[in-house]
C-alpha cells in the first residue's frame, strides 16, 4: 500500500509540491530564530518608552528563539524523510506484459 501511495505522490508530483511547501516553511521558521529575539527587543523598547516609571523584566531575548528552533528542526527533519522516502529510492514501475524472451527472434 505505501508503494502505491509513494508511486503516486512522485509520478503526479504532488510529493514534489508538497516537499517545496515543507522547505518553505524550514525556511520561514529558519529566518524567524533571528527576528523574534530582535522583534522582542523592539517591543520591550517600545514599552519602556510608554511606562517609563515601571520596570519591566529584562528577560532573555534568546529565550523566544527556543520555539522557532525547535519548529525548525522537526520541520526540517520531516522534509529529510519525505524526500529520503521520495525521491532517493527507485519507484518500481508495474507493467502489464512481461519482459521479452532475449532468445526469441522476431
Amino acid at each position: 500500500m505505501l508503494e502505491r501511495l509513494k508511486r503516486t505522490l512522485v509520478e503526479s508530483f504532488i510529493g514534489a509540491i508538497a516537499l517545496g511547501y515543507v522547505l518553505a516553511q524550514v525556511i520561514w521558521h529558519f529566518v524567524d530564530i533571528f527576528v523574534s529575539p530582535v522583534s522582542a527587543w523592539v517591543t520591550e523598547s517600545e514599552l519602556r518608552n510608554f511606562t517609563p516609571h515601571t520596570t519591566t523584566s529584562t528577560g532573555s531575548y534568546l529565550q523566544d528563539a527556543l520555539p522557532e528552533l525547535a519548529a525548525f528542526l522537526l520541520l526540517l527533519l520531516v522534509w529529510y524523510v519525505l524526500l529520503r522516502w521520495l525521491y532517493f529510492k527507485s519507484v518500481k514501475k508495474e507493467t502489464a506484459e512481461p519482459p521479452p524472451n532475449q532468445g526469441q527472434v522476431a
